[in-house]
């Protein structure tokens, strides 16, 4: 898995629109009605946690190389160390999983609450994970294990009731000649060279096919790395899901083929993918397959916040696991995940099935997701004096802890909603679920930006409406406007001022090209000129700089608005806009 070749697929998506489709290559040359895409999908939103597997022969050095530890993900390691061909393939002597147990995998799986596996059938390695007869540098004839492991997990899946996927890397492939190696000058060992078509014919084909007839109902076929894979050889592996009707595609085959699924790896989009279903895939630690030093792995606080915030934006989070060439998974994740678990058995009807949360701009208190006349309120940070105000104003039936449903809370209702009198201290310090069940689908109203305590205004991303096409992003660690490249775009914000002048900062970042782009700052009859003077060095490295002084006349509400007014010729976009800072000047 690597970004670069993420970006390449992007750009083979954008520029070479065959009009393939996963849905119509799959049912009988027929387009899938949206009924029928809803019923295929059902399980897939429902789930919203899922267990993603890194194991193959890179477990074996797991990190190092002739004694010196390699940087970058350890999966990776046969091309950062440009290990040759042979070279390489002398790990699978040494690969054998003594202590794989399919049924206690799976448990671990189950226990956290997680309710479907993808594990990397073939890596870009090349070595496939089970017995393949297409080649024999694979788990059963190539190791001393001379067993095949996805078959034991097809059984021990089917038994606890947990969907099965399996991830294959179907362009990249560092072992077989002519598959493609992303790496700084291209293949680095002769043994590589060949024609891709042929691989994909000789390779990635058939053993695609193996892996949707040989191992009973798969899930989910997770592509990954399209790279230099030509439109008939993504037909081809595409019109292998007809092989299990129900399979569920992701978007990294290529050549226009948009999947079912769209894969943000390593980060949480800022606002999903509104109208697309979608899986954030990411790491315990630092690494997917197993590095024997990587201890870098992030703690439980941060996972079950990671898998609200993603059930909030109607996305699945697939948490990756990393087992050692011996099978085991690490007892570090194992533990954390059993602490997700922990959360879930209490808190798990806020999670499952759900869809996104219902408030335009995000709350400050946490996150929501909701279902069946119940908001589920995600609270992070406890509310001081335990009064938490909610912009819903339905009809309210009760409210109440979802850790203590027989317990109903105080509510007061008022013109911008309701406000509900909490314990005094939170319950639980990482997220504690209060549901509030409501009359119809849920009404919300958007608040004003209000001023702190100071008289300034913080006018950031997340609480700004977009006009046209730009999309809310995460850039740097935080939510900005980002691919704004239609200077008709505009960006607003409804805010609570109090007459007076104020000085005004712009947070901003772009790269070489789209300095120069300029902009007006408007707000009733007020109106600042501001211009992107220089480059940050990158769209996720901002700066502030001041625009200027605005002067607004009357206390209310007031619409502020940042409009482009030029952007230069060939510019990538005018910039990623993270905030409008206004402080009152004294």
């Amino acid at each position: 898995m690597k970004q670069v070749c993420l970006s390449l697929s992007l750009l083979i998506l954008l520029g070479n629109c065959s009009g393939l489709s996963v849905q119509s290559a799959r049912a009988e040359n027929r387009e899938e009605t949206k009924s029928e895409r809803d019923a295929r999908m059902k399980w897939f939103r429902a789930a919203r946690f899922g267990m993603f597997i890194h194991w193959g022969l890179y477990s074996v050095p797991a990190g190092t190389y002739h004694g010196k530890q390699i940087g970058g993900i350890g999966e990776w390691i046969m091309n950062t160390a440009e290990i040759p061909v042979a070279e390489y393939a002398g790990y699978a002597k040494q690969f054998n999983p003594t202590k794989f147990d399919a049924d206690a995998w799976v448990l671990i799986a189950k226990n956290a609450g997680m309710k479907y596996i993808v594990i990397t059938a073939k890596h870009h390695d090349g070595f496939a994970m089970f017995h393949s007869h297409t080649s024999p540098y694979n788990i059963f004839d190539a190791t001393p294990f001379h067993r095949d492991p996805l078959a034991e997990l097809a059984v021990a899946c089917k038994k606890q009731g947990i969907k099965l996927g399996f991830y294959y890397s179907q362009a990249q492939d560092w072992h077989h000649p002519g598959g493609f190696a992303y790496h700084q000058g291209g293949h680095w060992d002769k043994a590589q060279d060949g024609d891709v078509h042929v691989y994909a014919q000789k390779i990635a084909v058939p053993q695609v096919r193996e892996l949707l007839t040989n191992y009973g109902d798969v899930s989910v076929l997770w592509w990954d790395t399209p790279c230099d894979m030509s439109k008939e050889d993504v037909r081809q592996l595409a019109g292998l899901l007809r092989l299990q009707p129900k399979i569920i595609a992701n978007n990294r085959l290529g050549n226009g083929v948009p999947g079912d699924t769209e894969t943000p790896e390593q980060f949480i989009p800022a606002a999903g993918y509104p109208g697309r279903d979608w899986e954030t895939c990411m790491t315990l630690n630092d690494t997917w397959g197993y590095k024997s030093y990587d201890n870098n792995w992030k703690p439980t606080k941060e996972l079950i916040r990671n898998l609200i915030d993603i059930a909030s934006k109607g996305g699945n989070y697939l948490l990756n696991v990393g087992p050692t060439s011996l099978g085991e998974i690490p007892p570090a994740s194992i533990e954390r995940l059993g602490q997700v678990g922990d959360w879930l058995k209490i808190n798990g009807d806020a999670i499952y099935d759900t869809t996104a949360s219902p408030f335009k701009r995000g709350v400050r208190w946490g996150r929501a997701t909701q279902k069946s006349g119940k908001l589920f309120l995600h609270v992070f940070d406890w509310p001081e004096g335990g009064t938490l105000q909610v912009p819903v104003t339905n009809e309210v039936h009760r409210a109440y802890l979802l850790a203590a449903p027989g317990e109903n809370l105080e509510i007061t209702r008022g013109d911008d909603g309701i406000t509900l009198k909490l314990p005094a201290t939170a319950p639980d310090k990482i997220a504690t679920v209060v549901v509030v069940e409501i009359e119809g689908a849920p009404q919300t109203k958007v608040a004003a930006v209000q001023r702190s305590a100071d008289g300034s205004l913080a006018l950031t991303a997340q609480d700004a409406d977009i006009h046209g096409s730009a999309q809310l992003e995460d850039k740097g660690g935080s939510p900005c406007v980002g691919y704004w490249t239609d200077a008709s775009t505009t960006v607003s914000w409804n805010a609570a001022f109090k007459a007076g002048t104020y000085s005004v900062e712009f947070e901003y970042a772009c790269e070489n090209g789209s300095q120069g782009s300029t902009f007006d700052i408007i707000a009733a009859d007020a109106k600042l000129a501001g211009k992107v003077a220089e480059a940050t060095g990158g769209w996720d490295r901002f700066k502030k700089i001041s625009v200027g002084k605005l002067t607004i006349a009357k206390d209310g509400q007031v619409d502020i608005v940042v409009r482009p007014t030029s952007k230069p010729g060939g510019a990538a976009g005018i910039m990623n806009l993270r905030a409008l800072m206004l402080k009152p000047v004294r």
